[in-house]
């Protein structure tokens, strides 16, 4: 009795786990950049007497699905969406080196370059400071251009460069904060290859409607453990009446 409720709670919180991670993809499916998660069941052997064919399963996540998501324009001078694979290097909330696909991008009060969260872009020198009164010109490089307010072409200057990465997706882990990183703590080298689309946003990746039957499925699993754990608590009911009349 206690095997077969230990195997329909081990169920029901991995499937809820997965329901988790469903939802989160749902939450983030209009989110500019937003890789979808991915989660899977993995086997696991078990421990003691029994035969070594027998298993378990507990949910694990897979990692991230690097697929690009669509490119829409906005016509905003601050928006840059990545054309290909790559990465923008901002700085995270602990101060270390992190990376986004969102180029949705605002000027705080202090002038310093930031994303729509608060982080600070990085540049190749660090933090990129725009100043006030000026329009912003993205270069398919990084490169940012400003021009003041109403003023002429030849007063261009050029005031930072985006850091821009692309390492390999093996070497990426998506932090608790939605930011990847690579897995053994550095940082990126700046790849010149990756390319931006000024005026424009990547969309996410997460496909609406195969998220939402994943959903329905995972929610009938549910369901199914929830009636494993119902019927084991009736079995057991039954039995101690047994128990009691024999006795």
């Amino acid at each position: 009795m206690d095997r077969l409720i230990y195997t329909a709670m081990t169920g029901a919180s991995n499937v809820q786990q997965q329901l988790a991670a469903v939802t989160e993809n749902l939450a983030n499916a209009s989110t500019p950049g937003f890789r979808a998660v991915l989660h899977t069941f993995r086997a696991v052997p078990l421990t003691g007497e029994g035969l070594p064919t027998r298993t378990f399963v507990v949910d694990s996540t897979a990692g991230a699905d690097f697929a690009p998501g669509p490119v829409q324009q906005t016509g905003r001078d601050l928006d840059v969406a990545l054309q290909g694979d790559g990465w923008i290097a901002v700085q995270a909330a602990d101060g270390k080196e992190a990376y986004t696909r969102n180029g949705s991008f605002q000027v705080a009060a202090n002038g310093v370059l930031q994303t729509r969260t608060g982080l600070n872009v990085a540049g190749d020198g660090g933090p990129i400071s725009i100043p006030a009164d000026t329009e912003v010109t993205f270069a398919k490089d990084g490169t940012i251009s400003t021009v003041p307010s109403g003023g002429k072409a030849t007063s261009v200057v050029v005031v930072g460069r985006i850091k821009l990465v692309n390492p390999a997706q093996e070497q990426m882990e998506r932090g608790g904060d939605g930011l990847f990183r690579l897995k053994d703590g550095t940082d990126a080298v700046a790849d010149e290859g990756v390319r931006v689309v000024p005026g424009s946003l990547e969309g996410s990746n997460v496909n609406v409607v195969e998220a939402m039957v994943n959903m329905i499925s995972l929610a009938r699993k549910f369901d199914m453990q929830m009636k494993m754990l119902q019927n084991a608590s009736s079995n057991a009911q039954k039995a101690a009446q047994v128990m009691s009349i024999s006795a």
